[in-house]
């Protein structure tokens, strides 16, 4: 069988079923309800799959391990070391809590949740027109896997967006949820067989031993603190940023509602123990920007490193050529895994939280949440149509502020069970937002982890000290 034959092949097959998972889904799928967080009747392992596979992505698979090869061992353990830290952190702290009140309250999205923890219509659609911020996150998957399809196939960069647009949004318009939970879990089982391959193929670069290889591309390259680096350059960047963006990233929509898939709290910890072992054995994959950069290999466009070193790797010989088909289509499907779950807590959240609450019509959410997700495909397609350089740090820019605006009110509310004074929490929220932009785009601070965590402390504090006081107040009185 030729190559190319094999290629055709094999894509049709997964084309076929994922289309095939998401036509179950869609008789699964009844109301909006069931196509936001499901019918509470998928394995707490199956969603620990789906979840690693959502935080994974495009972000690890096919861009992170550009900043790798750019900055040596100091950006895989901003990535790959303090992200699984706060991973296992925030999932740790927060899922009990979050579960239990998003049960008692029916909640669907997290602006609902918002609104039943504060009740308070204006700040629950102040969050969700932020969480729109997460569209920023479908450009730099668009981009990923377009760069992915040119390839594995012989089209232009912009034919690919559509037909990475096309092919994800019309499965999810069918099955949602349920369409997310199960291709996600093909997706997962794939990502875990490329990781360990492409971990394990690569290791001959290390014959010399880690840190003697490592230092043959400079001393800075090798540290864990590159001093080089305009990134990754000290303890906070490293260490404390990453740990820090990571926790509160976890409070997206599309990874924090997750918990609301499960049955009940007895599934929580068989959900967090798949979803770190799944998730840790995804950031190996970060090692092939050092791959990359051990071979060699002349790469002047960061966001095209693992592309490079794909074709560098496997295009010399016929079986590495099916090999690389089977690659590329899984990193493919990283990116997928991803885009599905933004679009799902997306289109529900828009619906929920923006529509129904202006309009009052509460009939035809199903159909409303299948349309936003076209109007959200056509925005993503035109922002990623002529992306930006580095689309890595672009997308952090709006995700990271995302996270800074929706740490405190999140963190504060499934933690402390006392009730809070609106104006500072929602005064801590937006406090985050501002502080993060600001610090990000005008004063200096190029790496977003670093300005969102310090944006994040600011606004922990404020809310922090705001409680102290009020209590206080109380009691004096």
């Amino acid at each position: 069988m030729s190559v190319e034959i094999f290629k055709y092949l094999v894509t049709a097959g997964y084309v076929l079923l994922v289309y095939w998972l998401s036509w179950i889904g869609m008789r699964r799928t009844k109301d909006i309800r069931g196509f936001s967080i499901g019918n509470k009747d998928m394995s707490p392992y199956l969603i620990g799959i789906t979840l690693a596979a959502s935080i994974a992505s495009t972000a690890t698979f096919v861009i992170n391990p550009g900043f790798v090869y750019v900055h040596g061992i100091s950006a895989y353990f901003h990535y790959g070391i303090a992200g699984s830290l706060g991973i296992l952190c925030a999932f740790l702290t927060l899922s009990r809590g979050f579960l239990r009140l998003g049960e008692e309250k029916q909640a669907l999205t997290i602006p609902e949740w918002i609104y039943h923890r504060y009740q308070h219509r204006g700040f629950s659609l102040f969050f969700a027109f932020i969480n729109l911020l997460s569209i920023t996150f479908v450009v730099l998957i668009l981009v990923g896997c377009s760069l992915l399809v040119t390839g594995l196939f012989p089209v232009d960069q912009k034919t690919a967006l559509i037909i990475v647009l096309l092919f994800v949004f019309s499965y999810v318009l069918m099955g949602g949820t349920y369409a997310h939970a199960y291709t996600n879990t093909l997706q997962g089982i794939m990502m875990m067989l490329v990781t360990v391959i492409l971990f394990v193929e690569g290791l001959h670069y290390f014959e010399n031993g880690v840190m003697e290889s490592l230092r043959s591309v400079g001393q800075s390259y090798a540290s864990i603190f590159n001093r080089d680096s305009n990134l990754y350059y000290s303890f906070f960047s490293v260490f404390g940023s990453g740990f820090i963006i990571t926790f509160a990233l976890m409070l997206q929509p599309h990874i924090l509602t997750k918990v609301l898939y499960l049955r009940n709290e007895g599934d929580i910890n068989k959900f967090i123990g798949t979803t770190v072992v799944v998730g840790t054995l995804f950031t190996l994959i970060l090692v092939t920007g050092i791959y990359a950069r051990l071979a060699g290999l002349d790469i002047p466009e960061q966001d095209t490193v693992v592309r490079q070193y794909l074709l560098h790797e496997f295009s010399g010989s016929p079986l590495g050529n099916l090999l690389l088909t089977f690659i590329f289509i899984t990193l493919l499907a990283a990116g997928m895994s991803t885009l599905d779950g933004i679009l799902v807590s997306l289109s529900a959240m828009v619906v929920n939280d923006i529509v129904t609450p202006l309009t009052g019509n509460r009939h035809r959410g199903l159909a409303w949440s299948r349309w936003v997700l076209i109007v959200v495909g056509i925005i993503g397609l035109m922002l990623a149509w002529n992306p930006p350089p580095l689309i890595g740090l672009f997308a952090q820019k709006g995700v990271y502020g995302l996270a800074a605006a929706s740490a405190a009110p999140i963190l504060f509310g499934i933690l402390y069970r006392g009730t809070m004074p609106l104006w500072l929490i929602a005064g801590a929220s937006f406090a985050g937002l501002a502080i993060h932009f600001y610090l990000n785009l005008f004063a200096g601070v190029i790496n977003p982890a670093v300005s969102a965590s310090y944006a994040i402390l600011v606004s922990l504090a404020m809310t922090g000290t705001g409680l102290i006081f009020s209590r206080r107040l109380k009691t004096s009185t």
